[in-house]
């Protein structure tokens, strides 16, 4: 194999590389994801409470999940002021 070859071979692979961590990337910035893992969470939240025997556990549920939006929606605001903090050379 010549080094051509070798190089070629090398930056398929690092394209295809690219495409899966740009895919893994739009999946954790996804509402999709967010909305399974917080219908997830008030799912097992839901169970806890009716196991527990807690009053209206389908209402007083939902506060983790909210919880959970809720800090997704900030993050990024915290993102921004950390970068503006931390600078790195």
């Amino acid at each position: 194999m010549s080094d051509l070859d070798y190089l070629k071979k090398e930056v398929e692979k690092i394209n295809e590389r690219n495409k899966r961590v740009e895919l893994d990337k739009a999946w954790e910035l996804s509402w999709t994801r967010k909305f399974i893992v917080a219908f997830l969470t008030y799912a097992v939240v839901v169970c806890f409470f009716i196991f527990a025997k807690l009053p209206d556990p389908f209402v007083n549920s939902i506060v983790p999940a909210l919880a959970f939006i809720v800090s997704n929606l900030a993050l990024p605001v915290f993102k921004k002021i950390w970068l503006r903090l931390v600078k790195f050379n």
